[in-house]
């Protein structure tokens, strides 16, 4: 592990001048449960490593009208626990708590995790769902982007050098949409997952009203599959419905062959979890 020079600063603003004076050299530490090893393996080599454990007041989760604002340092298992998160956007509580183990749920950031740009992160599928969106802090300003904006390729954001991300805002799930999050693991419970799709939808006498789907591990970024939620739109909410349009998954995503699966595989598990998630969001039975 090469040097590297610490700072910890005491507030968001000193911790956004620190960025803006050292730029591209310099990464963010929040719960440091992915930067540690990759600056232990060398895979990146920052020249300055600006960490937040002294920055106060960022690990709120609050609603604000009828969105849900979450601070950058509040943890994974926050979120999970959470009895507003639960309330009003329950998705995302259940999405959170699979997320790996309990120890590093309680120790990784909803901020670093966003930031990380790793497409396989369970919590992106979600969060794009919602229709989420992050607020940009830098020294000359501030700028809200939506997180299917935000991701431009393997661990590439359009977060910039000097920027740091304060703030995920989650509108308030409908309550007539139902929720789910479904991942297929290759190994065990702290693995990445070889596909994992969100899912909601609102049936209304036997038809879909509304349906949104989005996934992750299958390609360089999260993606919307907006193609399968046109499908179904006034479509009878059947088995055949929804295998027809869970097909459509397979010409959308761009799974690459890795140690959790080959990129054939990939596809066709990425059709297959759509269809479960879809026909548990609407009721179908399997």
């Amino acid at each position: 592990m090469h040097d590297f020079e610490l700072h910890a600063p005491d507030s968001i603003h000193e911790a956004v001048e620190i960025l803006a004076e050292h730029g591209g050299s310099t990464r963010v530490l929040a719960g440091g449960t992915a930067l540690t090893t990759m600056v232990k393996q060398s895979l990146v080599r920052p020249d300055h490593i600006v960490s937040l454990h002294r920055v106060p007041g960022w690990s709120h989760v609050a609603r604000l009208g009828p969105e849900i604002n979450i601070g950058m340092l509040a943890t994974h298992r926050a979120i999970e626990t959470s009895p507003l998160i639960r309330e009003h956007a329950p998705l995302l509580a259940d999405t959170y708590a699979q997320v790996a183990t309990v120890r590093i749920r309680s120790m990784a950031t909803v901020g670093g995790g966003i930031a990380h740009g790793d497409p396989a992160q369970d919590p992106l599928p979600t969060l794009l769902a919602l229709n989420a969106r992050v607020r940009l802090l830098s020294a000359t300003g501030e700028r809200q982007v939506p997180v299917g904006d935000l991701f431009r390729d393997f661990f590439d954001t359009d977060i910039g050098p000097d920027e740091l991300l304060i703030e995920v805002q989650v509108p308030a799930q409908p309550h007539d949409l139902e929720g789910v999050y479904l991942k297929f693991l290759p190994r065990s419970e702290d693995d990445y997952a070889t596909v994992g799709v969100a899912a909601l939808a609102r049936v209304e006498r036997g038809r879909f009203q509304e349906a949104r789907v989005a996934l992750g591990a299958v390609g360089p970024v999260p993606l919307r599959a907006t193609a399968v939620e046109q499908a179904l739109q006034g479509r009878k909410a059947d088995a055949a419905t929804v295998r027809k349009a869970a097909e459509l998954v397979g010409d959308l995503v761009d799974p690459v062959d890795d140690a959790r699966g080959s990129a054939d595989y990939k596809r066709d598990m990425a059709v297959v979890f759509t269809r479960r998630a879809l026909e548990q969001v609407a009721g179908i039975p399997r």
